[in-house]
C-alpha cells in the first residue's frame, strides 16, 4: 500500500476573540493516497477553508500537523513550505487570483518560470489550448469571461503538473452551466495528470463526483460518505 501523500495529524486550530477561545477545528485526522479526489463540505463557517489553508502550509494548526508528500510542514520554516507548494502543490480559487497585468498565456507561464524552465511558453500555450483557449493568449483577465478566468486558473494550476490539487469553492463565482462546464474540464485534467486532488464545496453534486467526502461540522469530521458515480 503506498505512503498517503497527504496525512493530516490531529490538527486542532484555535484563535482568540472577545468572548475568550474559539476552536476552528477540533482533532482533525484523515489521510489522501495519491490520485485519490476528497471533498471537504460543511456549513459556512465550519472551518473548511480554514482546513484546506493549514494543508497547503498557508495557516498554521495550534496542534497537529500535516505531512504532504512525506514532508513534515510545520516542522520546516516558511520558506521551506513555499518551496514544497511551489514543487507539489496547484491552487484553484473562487475569485481565480489572475494578475491583471499579465495576459493569459504569461499568467500561466509565471509558475513555470519560477521553477525556472526555459520551456514555459511552449507549455503554458499547450495548457490553454487544451482548456479551449487557444485563441484568447493574449488577452487579459479583464477582457475574460468568469469560465474563462476559471480555465485560465486552471490551466495555470496543472500546468507544473502538480502532485496535489487544492481547489477552494471553485465555481462559486460562475453561473450553474458555466461551472459544469469547469468542473468537468477539472476532473478530467485532474484524471490525466494523475493528481491528488482535495476541493472545497457547498455542492453535493460536485461533492459526489469525489472519491471521498469529509464533512465539516463545528470543527469536527462528523462522517465520511463515499461515491462510486461517474468521475
Amino acid at each position: 500500500m503506498s505512503e498517503p501523500i497527504i496525512a493530516v495529524e490531529r490538527v486542532t486550530k484555535q484563535v482568540q476573540d472577545s468572548t475568550g477561545t474559539l476552536t476552528i477545528l477540533h482533532e482533525i485526522d484523515f489521510s489522501l493516497a495519491p490520485r485519490q479526489s476528497a471533498a471537504i463540505v460543511g456549513a459556512s463557517g465550519s472551518g473548511k477553508s480554514t482546513l484546506l489553508s493549514i494543508i497547503a502550509g498557508l495557516d498554521t494548526p495550534t496542534t497537529g500537523t500535516v505531512r504532504l508528500a512525506g514532508t513534515d510542514l510545520f516542522t520546516i520554516d516558511e520558506d521551506a513550505r513555499a518551496a514544497v507548494r511551489a514543487a507539489k502543490v496547484g491552487f484553484v480559487f473562487q475569485s481565480f487570483q489572475l494578475l491583471g497585468n499579465l495576459n493569459a498565456l504569461e499568467n500561466v507561464m509565471l509558475p513555470l518560470e519560477l521553477q525556472g524552465r526555459s520551456d514555459a511558453r511552449v507549455l503554458a500555450t499547450e495548457m490553454l489550448r487544451r482548456v479551449g483557449l487557444g485563441e484568447r493568449l493574449r488577452h487579459y483577465p479583464k477582457v475574460l469571461s468568469g469560465g474563462e478566468q476559471q480555465r485560465v486558473a486552471l490551466a495555470r494550476a496543472f500546468v507544473v503538473r502538480p502532485a496535489v490539487l487544492l481547489a477552494d469553492e471553485p465555481t462559486g463565482s460562475l453561473d450553474f452551466a458555466t461551472g459544469e462546464t469547469v468542473m468537468a474540464l477539472m476532473f478530467a485534467l485532474n484524471r490525466e495528470a494523475g493528481t491528488t486532488l482535495v476541493l472545497v464545496t457547498h455542492d453535493p453534486s460536485i461533492a459526489a463526483r469525489c472519491d471521498r467526502q469529509l464533512r465539516i461540522e463545528a470543527g469536527r469530521v462528523e462522517r465520511e460518505a463515499t461515491d462510486e458515480g461517474p468521475r
